[in-house]
């Protein structure tokens, strides 16, 4: 760092030193040298050395805690983005990742005692799938359901749960080879398996899930990749009896089912499709919603006669989880953190629905209350693609649902809402700006 000799106006300096953060050259986390030395340094006075730090606090540049020093702070994103033309910001309700004021704070505390040395050292080393006895406890324990209790034994450790997913579907199927899948599906499964060279086959739904008979309708399937709760983009939670059907099916067809479960730590039940056929299941989870996708693991329980094939796929496919991660997970898990952070999300899914039932009322929305996503078919004036447009005109991004279909001919005039990026007050003025819209008629919005 090199501000120049002689400087004794703290503003300039500072001046300076924001330079250097918005460069880049001091980056988010980095520890300012202590008031003395920086004063020694550029030649100016203790007193000024204080004030120059105090100006980049007032800033919002720099933050002090007491004992450690002050150290440059992390950009804040702005709080109220913009909802008409020109949209300098945008409201985001394409991507789901849940992240409450009150989480930094908390994922800080646990993490503290990760920086000292000796622990840093060991956490920086490498990882086998089956990580630790002490994640595979604490994992366990999480995804513990009523009526459902996994083995730690049968757990494995991937970077996310997408890798989770890819694992489990490079073990059970060969490329070339066929997986059958719910008719509108999470978006990511069709590059994975793109990436696998497999065949999705869709799978006929109703209000409570697949049909079992259209697994055994469907021709030979080598697996079933299904999401039984709160699933994406439907919201749909399949009852017990379904669940029950499903595992018959899997028992009499001989294949296996992996079961996404990234949004059922939103609901306490049913239990997971799992507990129905427990060695013709694979679950498929992660911390990517609980926690943050920044620094996220993923799991999987798996059945005793493949695990090896999953730990497998988890090593060649590159997708085993890495120790630091797994370190910090295990203190989010076992101090509370991860425990608390369910809580508040589960409270802040469900006030985000109540502003859906209330801005989108008349509309035919389909959204679970304890859910952070909607799926909303649009009146017949609007096609998806041009209410699509119309959104983004105004900053808001939403999702067409052909981004969930496997036939893009299939594609229903619908769109998908994630509900957890904006704060409360962004959300209600987004739904409030997409009721107006919708109630206009296309060409109305042309000449805005």
């Amino acid at each position: 760092m090199s501000i120049g000799d002689g400087m004794d106006d703290y503003r300039r300096i500072a001046d300076a030193l924001a330079a250097e953060i918005a460069s880049g050259r001091l980056r988010p986390g980095d520890r300012l040298p202590p008031q003395r030395q920086f004063a020694r340094r550029h030649g100016i006075a203790g007193s000024t050395a204080a004030r120059v730090y105090g100006e980049l606090i007032r800033r919002g540049l720099a933050v002090g805690e007491v004992g450690r020093g002050t150290f440059v702070r992390a950009a804040v994103p702005p709080s109220e983005p913009a909802l008409a033309e020109p949209a300098h910001a945008r409201v985001d309700l394409e991507l789901n990742f849940p992240m409450p004021p009150e989480q930094p704070a908390l994922l800080a505390e646990s993490l503290s005692g990760m920086l000292r040395p000796d622990v840093l050292a060991g956490a920086l080393t490498p990882m086998r799938a089956a990580g630790t006895p002490a994640v595979r406890e604490a994992a366990a324990a999480m995804l513990s359901r009523p009526g459902w209790v996994p083995d730690p034994g049968r757990l494995l450790l991937a970077g996310n749960g997408r890798q989770a997913i890819a694992a489990a579907l490079a073990a059970l199927v060969p490329a070339g080879d066929r997986v059958g899948v719910e008719e509108l599906t999470y978006p990511l499964v069709k590059g994975i398996a793109a990436r696998l060279g497999i065949t999705l086959v869709p799978l006929t739904m109703d209000e409570c899930g697949v049909l079992p008979e259209a697994i055994r309708s469907a021709g030979p399937l080598r697996a079933v990749y299904l999401q039984p709760t709160l699933h994406n983009p439907l919201g749909v939670t399949m009852p017990e009896q379904r669940r029950s059907d499903i595992a018959d099916t899997l028992r009499d067809l001989g294949i296996y089912a992996v079961e996404d479960g990234i949004y059922a730590f939103l609901r306490d039940d049913p239990p997971p499709l799992a507990a129905f056929a427990p060695e013709h299941v694979i679950v498929a989870d992660s911390l990517s919603k609980r926690v943050a996708p920044g620094l996220t693991v993923g799991f999987a329980v798996t059945p005793r006669a493949i695990g090896d094939r999953v730990a497998s796929a988890l090593r060649s496919g590159g997708w085993t989880a890495p120790r630091f991660a797994v370190e910090a997970a295990t203190r989010w898990l076992t101090d509370g953190t991860v425990a608390a952070l369910q809580e508040i999300k589960r409270r802040d899914a469900a006030a985000r629905q109540q502003l859906v039932r209330e801005h989108l009322a008349g509309f035919a929305v389909e959204a679970d209350p304890h859910a952070y996503h909607c799926w909303w078919r649009l009146p017949d004036s609007w096609r998806a693609d041009t209410f699509v447009a119309a959104a983004a005109r105004r900053g808001i991004a939403v999702t067409p649902g052909a981004a969930f279909t496997i036939v893009a001919a299939h594609a229903p005039n619908a769109v998908r809402l994630a509900l957890s990026a904006p704060p409360l007050g962004t959300l209600a003025t987004a739904l409030a700006t997409l009721a107006a819209l919708a109630r206009s008629v296309p060409e109305d919005t042309e000449v805005e």
